[in-house]
């Protein structure tokens, strides 16, 4: 192995006198990494090609060594290439000559990403690829000829700017690309700093639009958010010890503390607003590219036409007093006042979101400058144009983005300021709380044709999860919260009522539809009460489902939607002072299925709009509910809910199933694995713990403990015991084999998985078929506790 040079040393050694040094800001250490870098490939080259290479007349001279992309803007992060391209004249030799620089960098064990190329030929690279070509725009000299960097620098800039329209929307298209495949870097737990949206791809690609002379991004937001970003990837790869973009969970509270924050969170909540910063300026910027690339082509297309063809349309249009459209964006008009109309903010707004234009950023920053603030409580044109916002639809988040991009909301609503950019640490979300918020309202706004009144929707569905700023139960806290802003928003007294019930209730409907007992009256007259009027079932009902449609696809199913509307449709006829709506007895058709079993066994499997009911009929005995539970988690069906009751011997449990993934097992292998499972002839419980093992999370954190509750009040008729654990294929399985060790039967189960959680409710009785008495209950959910540990 050939041994290090001096360069190559003392460049090693001073590497790591930056690197170990934690009292220097990271930007200055970024610089200071580049420039150490430059001095070490000049010595290098200087070696290579002789003593005075960088003169004119020396070996050296018609070769240049060019930093490049992130190196060339002096961005070294701890773990990033060296991006250099070795510009030479045709010199002979140069393959030799280069070898003389990379070997030693190679051998430092440094990354390189190199090119060796006459300018030429690096005009030819960048016309092919885009990616060449961005990272030209950011050429650096290090040591040679000097001209020959020139050279290929203004030759990229010239063809950049000269080929803008065909290259930036060559630009454009990769960002697109790259965003749908690493998503959104604001809104995601485990974020790509670089690739997702919003990172230091986009804010490299904000540069090149620039550099076209077509638009200029916006430059502070920018720029404060690219320090940020490059701080949170150089913490990242201290941490890791390896040139690392994605920020996984594992390492972000080591990364929190190497910058000093308090928790990952707060970390979390940083990279956001940062990455919120870049996109909205991407947005910004893309839009002011397609207007300046629209006005160039607009007169070659008026000439095709015609000579005497003009531009077609209205240049402004009114969409709102003191709000025109203009240019394809909304703008205020020439005679509005802002600091006279404390409206005007929400008029524009939404004007915007219901035409469908985004909000000028020049409107929005006038705004925030001049526009009056509302007073407490808002004015009914205030409270219209909120609600006109919120019920755009999709229309309203560019134009929510543009409030939020100069914090306009929380000047709106105070307590935003709490979930602003605030993570969800919760796989089944796909947003930020505030973003989650918005989301919702964005699905509700699709639901206002079906309650009597939208408003109180729309205002609902962006408040319902707004205490999860606060400690505490954020239904509880988030009413108080939902109270104070409704009032602020100008809404009468029984109309705060009606959010803050909404607000504090926003969970209950899938609750209580998903884990309690539908056909026990405790429930329905229960839920009834807590929600007060067919009204606010009927905004409650709306705003489950835009909630759900907002979390992600893992929060609804066609299983929970046929539960809620059940509910719902039995709570309305107890509010209207009618008997409770019942389903049809199921002991009819499990008499039926008993007389039809032979030698007292039976099963079938009858699909569903949303999945499967399978029935199961066999001689009573302790454990049936388990070994069933058991087999049908064999199959890879998903248990939703179960009835169990004896009839003349005969144990008799029907299950409402969904399948994993694919299609119904067959009815006949279920039939036939039930009864090996009878018979001692299947051993679930083993089956399943290799099943288990064989599909374990190979990473991350333990899950929390299980937790087993008896929870008092909601059945008259049976002891229930709600059960939180970390879901697994066996747990049924298990959970059936703990209440059979105790002696107890399982009237009915319901069972709900949200995200890696398991969630569920099992009415039990004794021996004597009624509720178990309060010690018993207790020691009973100790057992299914300890079973689960």
């Amino acid at each position: 192995m050939v041994s290090p040079s001096p360069p190559t040393d003392r460049y090693t050694r001073d590497r790591a006198a930056l690197l170990g040094d934690a009292d220097r800001p990271a930007a200055e250490r970024r610089r200071a990494l580049s420039d150490l870098a430059d001095r070490w490939l000049a010595e290098l080259l200087d070696a290579a090609a002789g003593p005075t290479a960088g003169t004119a007349a020396a070996p050296g001279a018609g070769i240049a060594l060019v930093a490049v992309g992130g190196y060339g803007r002096r961005e070294l992060s701890p773990g990033s290439d060296l991006d250099v391209v070795l510009v030479h004249d045709g010199r002979p030799g140069i393959a030799e000559l280069a070898d003389a620089v990379w070997y030693p960098v190679w051998d430092s064990g440094t990354s390189l990403d190199h090119a060796v190329r006459t300018p030429d030929e690096v005009r030819r690279a960048a016309d092919d690829d885009l990616r060449v070509h961005l990272g030209l725009l950011d050429a650096r000299h290090i040591v040679g000829d000097p001209d020959l960097t020139a050279r290929i620098r203004t030759t990229a800039l010239t063809s950049w700017r000269t080929g803008a329209a065909k290259r930036l929307p060559e630009l454009r298209d990769a960002c697109r690309e790259r965003a749908e495949q690493h998503g959104e870097l604001a809104f995601l737990l485990e974020p790509d700093l670089k690739y997702a949206r919003g990172g230091l791809r986009d804010l490299a690609a904000l540069r090149a639009v620039s550099a076209s002379w077509v638009a200029d991004a916006p430059h502070e937001e920018a720029d404060a958010a690219r320090a940020t970003l490059l701080d949170v990837r150089d913490a990242l790869h201290l941490a890791t010890g390896r040139p690392a973009d994605r920020l996984l969970l594992q390492e972000q509270d080591t990364v929190a503390r190497a910058l000093g924050l308090l928790d990952a969170d707060t970390l979390l909540r940083r990279v956001s607003e940062a990455a919120r910063a870049v996109s909205y300026a991407s947005d910004v910027t893309w839009r002011e590219v397609d207007r300046v690339l629209a006005a160039r082509t607009g007169p070659i297309r008026r000439v095709l036409r015609g000579r005497n063809a003009r531009p077609t349309g209205p240049e402004r249009r009114p969409l709102a007093e003191g709000v025109v459209e203009h240019g394809g964006e909304a703008v205020l008009a020439q005679g509005a006042q802002p600091s006279r109309d404390p409206v005007l903010l929400l008029r524009a707004a939404a004007a915007a979101a219901q035409h469908g234009v985004p909000l000028s950023r020049h409107a929005v920053d006038r705004l925030a400058v001049e526009c009056a603030p509302l007073p407490d409580p808002w004015p009914p044109a205030a409270r219209e144009s909120f609600v006109a916002l919120l019920g755009a639809g999709r229309s309203a988040l560019p134009v929510w983005e543009a409030l939020e991009s100069r914090h306009l909301v929380t000047r709106l609503l105070p307590d935003w300021e709490r979930v602003r950019c605030r993570p969800q640490r919760n796989a089944v979300h796909r947003f930020t709380v505030d973003r989650h918020l918005v989301e919702t309202a964005v699905q509700a706004a699709a639901h206002t044709r079906r309650v009597a009144r939208p408003d109180l929707l729309l205002v609902a569905a962006l408040l319902h999860d707004v205490g999860k700023g606060w400690p505490g139960d954020h239904s509880i806290s988030g009413e108080v919260i939902a109270r104070e802003a409704a009032a602020r928003i100008g809404f009468p007294k029984d109309d705060v009522d009606v959010i803050a019930t909404l607000v504090r209730h926003h969970l209950l409907l899938v609750d209580t539809a998903t884990r309690r007992d539908l056909d026990d009256p405790v429930t329905v007259h229960t839920f009834a009460e807590a929600v007060g009027s067919t009204e606010t079932l009927e905004l409650l009902h709306a705003l489950t489902e835009a909630d759900a449609a907002a979390t992600g696809p893992a929060a609804w199913s066609d299983w929970r939607d046929a539960l809620c509307r059940d509910l719902v449709r039995r709570t309305r006829a107890v509010l209207a002072g009618r008997p409770a709506a019942t389903a049809p007895p199921v002991d009819i058709a499990r008499l039926r299925l008993a007389g039809q079993t032979e030698g007292g066994f039976a099963v079938t499997l009858q699909p569903l709009s949303y999945g499967a009911e399978v029935t199961v009929a066999a001689p009573d005995r302790v454990g049936l509910l388990a070994l069933a539970a058991g087999v049908l988690a064999l199959h890879r069906l998903t248990v939703r809910s179960a009835a169990a009751d004896v009839v003349d011997g005969t144990g008799i449990t029907v299950w409402t199933v969904e399948t994993e993934f694919g299609a119904l097992p067959d009815p006949a292998a279920v039939r036939e694995d039930i009864r090996r499972a009878l018979e001692g002839g299947l051993d679930v419980a083993a089956k399943l713990a290799a099943r288990e093992a064989a599909y374990a999370p190979r990473r991350g954190t333990a899950p929390n403990p299980p937790r087993v509750e008896v929870v008092p009040g909601v059945s008259e008729t049976a002891t229930v015991l709600e059960v939180r654990a970390h879901d697994s294929p066996g747990l049924l399985h298990r959970i059936g084999q703990a209440l059979a060790g105790a002696r107890v039967s399982v009237r009915q189960a319901r069972v709900g998985t949200h995200g890696a959680d398991a969630v569920d409710a099992f009415y039990i009785v004794g021996a004597d078929g009624n509720p178990l008495a309060p010690d018993t209950a207790k020691q009973v959910a100790k057992a299914v506790e300890k079973a689960l540990t």
